[in-house]
């Protein structure tokens, strides 16, 4: 049975928000105002500390002295301080959005916790908040005053506050930290879940560790006929064996066990040789050795790491055993790669292609800023009808985290964030989700954020300077079938000072010099990225806040490889959207060669009796058709970012039992062992089926692309070289280019270059409708 897609409008709308498009960029070349975002006041009460609380208490007494500070019915409350009458709060900031205020006084409350519930009032202090001034970036920092307190009937009182009150915006450097009203309802010990924060994803390297041979192992059963040997390399929780091979003394292997670590190198490699039963899980150790990572050698090219002998400790069960001389070791060479880039995304949207070492990192090219404004429609993700609301966004090793709007279906964020660009064919992926951890209780250990929507947008297909100001819809896929899940508006800039910078890019290697020159199998990269994944999930879980292992899965598509029937299907309709061509062609040549049309018969054969006699005019009418197509096309010119498509993904034509094998966990729960082992084979390999798909389709589309205005910069290059290739091979015979493109292409292998051809370099940069799938 098909699921019918719910009749919602899924495309993508302009908007005009009222923000400041204004530029003023400091001297470090970084944008640095909010014109991106619409401007949010916000009251803000910074509480410093207090003096004297016991001085009309009568007595010398200390006491655990809080301050509760209130507008209407919003009211925070700063930390207990215990046992003292001179608290020191360190600053801690408030924040009421005052779109929200309904009342016109300011009251800041000091009690002391020992009444239950109420505490013990030990006065206040009242502002009107018309009369409170306003702050706004780059003035400095409002000065904190103190305060007389009075009692309830407004007698002063000899103890006082320190406090600071203004009015400011999002801007204001106190803001992040602030606790916010828009949070209000969040339980004081999961308040850190609400702030906006920006989390620097780990610098990974590729470990590469060379096993060679082993000599002078004493073995176990020698008598065994069945019995192997194996490598196991461990790093933290990674574990990774050598393929196994038969009883010896002196073992060879010469083969690679790949790892991915993050800076700073201060884990351990743990090397051990196993021997076994070929059928068998049990393995007994022969030798072990542990390698710190802060002593292996760097290299960033292609030059082979020095080989070294490592001696091997002797098992724990044959310490005590004198008879035999141990004198086991190990051959192997140990690199930490710095020359390639290592993959923790899909390549088709990497937001970041850098190598891993500093040394060959290339300055940046440009600016990207992203403007979060607000979301609308969202749906109720809790049974209590509500939904908390923060965004996450990722480019490169930056992710930025938006604060938490409690119980709203219509959040305001009005965030502003920026990123430096070194290459403009990455992806910007921003992810709506649902805050689970705000409840506490019993809960907050299994709670998980929900997925509400996801963004991308390619930086290449984003005009110099323009601003784009757009409401992308939010669409979930999950077992019941595709939902529009509300949207969210965006304004995004991309910015680059020097546009030969930025086309110098496109002749240059997609990924570092290392990916071609030593390429990683298709195999091996898998791996990689998974590892590389739970790096990042490990390190993100030990911020504060911290980013669930969800959010980041989500964020790096870690599943994407996985069989679907319906990203089947989507890839195949893209590769024979990308042959309709080639059957038009087809049909049109079968259509003349039949006679259907008299006139377009003899004209088509004059066109080619003309071209047999005259073959010099085959090239340049076929670049001047190119020149004129790509000119005409300018004016249909896509002129919206990329988003989620819905048809393109075959989304809104899934059936529920394809979306149920889609959302089936691997491995599978289907039940019966034989029938799951297939079962989950057959996933495998047809998820790297669809990833051959995806790849013929991305190469069609990246063609088509030449032309398409897509990419504007690029088009116009082409454009170029089109109009400069009608006059070369006008002006030089036919004859002639085809000698010299049979004898480039047959010269021998030590003329030939290992890093890619311009040709090459170009069409890989092209963008495709990888992009818009789900």
């Amino acid at each position: 049975m098909q699921q019918p897609c719910p009749s919602k409008d899924f495309t993508l709308k302009e908007t005009t928000p009222n923000i400041n498009a204004g530029r003023m960029i400091k001297g470090n070349g970084l944008p640095t105002t909010f014109d991106l975002v619409e401007q949010m006041q916000f009251l803000f009460v910074k509480v410093v500390k207090a003096k004297d609380l016991t001085k009309n208490g009568g007595g010398t007494h200390t006491c655990n002295p809080y301050v509760e500070v209130k507008v209407g019915t919003f009211m925070g409350t700063t930390r207990c301080m215990e046992k003292t009458s001179n608290p020191e709060w360190n600053n801690q900031v408030f924040a009421f959005a005052k779109e929200r205020i309904q009342e016109p006084v300011l009251e800041i409350v000091v009690k002391d916790n020992v009444v239950a519930d109420s505490g013990k009032f030990m006065g206040r202090v009242i502002f009107t908040i018309s009369d409170t001034p306003k702050r706004v970036p780059p003035d400095s920092p409002l000065a904190p005053q103190w305060y007389k307190l009075v009692d309830q009937k407004g007698m002063t009182l000899q103890r006082e506050l320190m406090v600071a009150v203004w009015i400011g915006t999002q801007a204001d450097e106190a803001f992040p930290d602030a606790w916010h009203s828009d949070a209000a309802a969040a339980c004081g010990e999961n308040i850190t879940y609400t702030r906006s924060k920006v989390y620097i994803s780990p610098r990974d390297w590729y470990l590469r560790v060379n096993v060679i041979q082993a000599q002078d192992l004493l073995l176990k059963n020698k008598s065994s006929s069945n019995s192997e040997i194996f490598v196991q390399a461990v790093i933290g929780n990674m574990a990774l064996r050598s393929r196994s091979i038969r009883t010896n003394t002196n073992p060879m292997w010469n083969e690679d066990l790949m790892f991915v670590v993050a800076e700073p190198f201060d884990e351990f490699l743990f090397l051990s040789i196993e021997q076994g039963q070929g059928n068998s899980n049990k393995h007994e150790s022969l030798g072990s050795c542990v390698i710190p990572l802060k002593n292996v050698e760097k290299r960033i090219d292609a030059t082979p790491p020095s080989c070294l002998w490592y001696d091997l400790h002797k098992p724990k069960e044959c310490e005590g055993e004198e008879e035999v001389k141990f004198a086991s070791r190990l051959h192997m060479r140990i690199c930490l790669d710095g020359g390639y880039h290592v993959l923790d995304e899909a390549t088709h949207y990497s937001s970041d292609l850098r190598p891993a070492s500093k040394e060959l990192c290339k300055l940046s090219i440009g600016f990207l800023e992203l403007g979060i404004l607000n979301a609308m429609g969202l749906p109720a993700m809790k049974k209590e009808n509500r939904t908390d609301a923060y965004c996450v966004a990722k480019y490169g090793s930056k992710w930025v985290r938006t604060r938490t709007i409690v119980d709203s279906l219509s959040p305001k964020w009005n965030e502003q964030y920026n990123w430096e660009v070194f290459d403009p064919c990455t992806v910007l992926t921003i992810v709506v989700f649902d805050n689970g951890h705000l409840q506490g209780g019993e809960n907050a250990e299994g709670a998980v954020d929900k997925r509400i929507g996801k963004v991308r947008i390619r930086l290449s297909t984003l005009e110099n300077d323009r601003i784009y100001t757009h409401s992308y819809p939010l669409i979930n896929l999950h077992a019941e079938g595709a939902k529009k899940m509300g949207e969210i508006q965006l304004a995004v800039r991309f910015s680059c000072p020097s546009l030969l910078n930025v086309l110098q890019t496109y002749a240059q290697p997609l990924l570092p010099r290392m990916h071609y020159i030593c390429p990683l199998n298709i195999f091996q990269l898998e791996s990689l990225r998974n590892q590389a994944a739970a790096i990042t999930t490990l390190r993100f879980k030990r911020a504060e806040p911290p980013l669930s292992k969800e959010v980041v899965d989500y964020m790096l598509d870690v599943s994407a490889n996985v069989w679907s029937i319906r990203r089947g299907k989507a890839q195949y309709y893209r590769i024979m959207s990308l042959l309709n061509g080639l059957f038009f062609v087809a049909k049109q040549v079968d259509m003349i060669r039949g006679w259907k049309n008299s006139v377009i018969t003899m004209i088509s054969y004059f066109i080619l009796v003309f071209f047999i006699f005259c073959p010099r005019w085959i090239l340049p009418l076929n670049f001047l058709f190119l020149l004129i197509v790509g000119i005409w096309n300018y004016r249909t010119r896509p002129r919206y970012p990329s988003h989620m498509d819905m048809k393109l993904s075959q989304a809104d034509t899934a059936t529920i039992e394809e979306l149920e094998e889609e959302f089936d966990p691997f491995p599978s729960k289907v039940s019966g062992d034989n029938l799951k082992k297939r079962y989950d084979r057959l996933r495998g390999i047809s998820g790297r089926l669809i990833s051959v798909m995806g790849d013929l389709a991305t190469q069609g589309e990246r063609v088509q692309s030449l032309l398409s205005w897509r990419d504007p910069r690029a088009t116009a290059l082409f454009v170029i070289f089109c109009l400069v290739a009608i006059i070369v091979t006008y002006l030089i015979p036919f004859r002639y280019i085809m000698f010299i493109w049979v004898t480039y292409m047959s010269r021998p292998p030590r003329l030939r270059f290992d890093m890619p051809a311009l040709p090459q370099n170009f069409l890989r940069r092209m963008p495709a409708k990888s992009d818009c799938m789900l």
